[in-house]
């Protein structure tokens, strides 16, 4: 849980893809909610190319367009899933 004094990492960049950030105390308001529900997603089509990249991977005849764009596809869900998980452990429980 975020802290009353701390700030949540939001799942999307602002302008110039600097980071976004949510100054709330509670966890149920709207944007809470939304930022949520966007890391969802965002986990869910990370899964689905992962599984996609499999395929294309396994096929000898993918050329080099295919994987380029595999590429590409990759690194942003890999920085959609570094995301979620930097805001995730800052909202952990101190011990």
């Amino acid at each position: 849980m975020t802290e009353s004094n701390e700030l949540r990492l939001l799942p999307w960049s602002g302008p110039d893809d600097k980071p976004c950030y949510l100054s709330a105390d509670t966890p149920a308001g709207y944007l809470s909610r939304l930022a949520d529900n966007t890391e969802e997603i965002q986990l869910g089509l990370g899964s689905e190319l992962l599984a996609h990249a499999a395929e294309v991977l396994a096929d000898a005849d993918s050329n080099l367009e295919e994987l380029r764009l595999l590429a590409t596809d990759l690194t942003g869900a890999l920085q959609d899933a570094l995301r979620v998980a930097t805001s995730r452990g800052h909202r952990l429980p101190r011990a």
